[in-house]
């Protein structure tokens, strides 16, 4: 029963990572219709960055904001120099561009932090909570990933539902030239939006890598389990993002514990594949409309 109570809850700290990781997805998605690739070197270069600070003598929080902020420059920077000018072209463009700037981002971490296991800090213990004599798979540290993950989806939701600026992100994302003649500035929602996601993106980089090692390829897995998460839960919802994310980190972690890690990647990519035959938009898709 022990061992049942700490593999779900490691799975629901898990799944609250790749939660997060999803809601950047899913917010590059809905603001631009385009997959980012490179969202995982993103949140790994601006890591580097907080990282840099705390080896520095700075504090945590001053690395965390530091990170968070670099994410957002960075997104827009990217989005301006990067994106603007494959956006007119065919749709595969701008995947090709991205997964090039996985490549590169990841090579120039190397080159600038070197490609060796840092040891990243974390704000909380990383210590289980003790309830009699049972040990509970849960730190302080795995509750502030989880609170952060909820108000990170309770904020997209109620920007895009709530929000003009969500709205005209979302106007943009589907249509550029019924927008522009709408007075929406299609130009800034589009980088608007590449600036956000970078930035969640960068939240969920910090979070993997609280009390853990980083190294430029750290966000491999967690790129391919939040990619998976966000299908599974739907590429339009915040709240999919996140329940897929919870589903994704309890599967793996029920694989992981009875069956064996060496099963874990073939788990997930089980589920994808069960999630695209099924209902390919996801749990929390809207339904596909039906011309009659």
């Amino acid at each position: 029963m022990q061992q049942f109570l700490n593999v779900t809850l490691s799975g629901l700290s898990q799944g609250a990572i790749y939660a997060a990781f999803a809601l950047a997805l899913v917010l590059i998605w809905r603001a631009t219709r385009i997959i980012n690739f490179a969202q995982g070197a993103m949140a790994m270069f601006t890591t580097y960055i907080a990282l840099a600070l705390i080896q520095g003598g700075q504090s945590y929080w001053v690395g965390f904001a530091a990170a968070l902020i670099g994410g957002l420059l960075l997104g827009a920077v990217i989005e301006r120099l990067v994106i603007r000018p494959v956006e007119g072209g065919p749709e595969l463009n701008a995947v090709i561009v991205t997964l090039g700037l996985f490549v590169a981002l990841q090579a120039l971490a190397a080159i600038l932090f070197g490609g060796s296991f840092e040891s990243f800090p974390a704000p909380f213990g990383l210590r289980g909570f003790t309830i009699g004599e049972v040990n509970i798979a849960v730190t302080p540290f795995s509750l502030f990933v989880i609170g952060s993950v909820l108000v990170v989806m309770l904020a997209l939701v109620a920007l895009f539902r709530f929000t003009d600026i969500g709205l005209r992100m979302r106007a943009s994302a589907f249509n550029q030239e019924v927008s522009r003649l709408l007075g929406v500035r299609v130009g800034r929602m589009l980088t608007l939006g590449w600036a956000l996601a970078a930035m969640v993106g960068s939240l969920a980089g910090l979070l993997i890598a609280g009390g853990n090692l980083v190294f430029p390829a750290y966000m491999d897995a967690v790129i391919v389990y939040g990619f998976v998460a966000a299908v599974l839960g739907g590429l339009e919802s915040p709240v999919g993002a996140v329940v897929g994310g919870l589903i994704i980190g309890l599967a793996l972690s029920y694989v992981s514990g009875y069956l064996g890690g060496e099963l874990v990647t073939l788990a997930a990519l089980a589920i994808l594949v069960a999630v695209l035959l099924v209902r390919p938009r996801g749990l929390f898709g809207p339904a596909a409309a039906r011309r009659v």
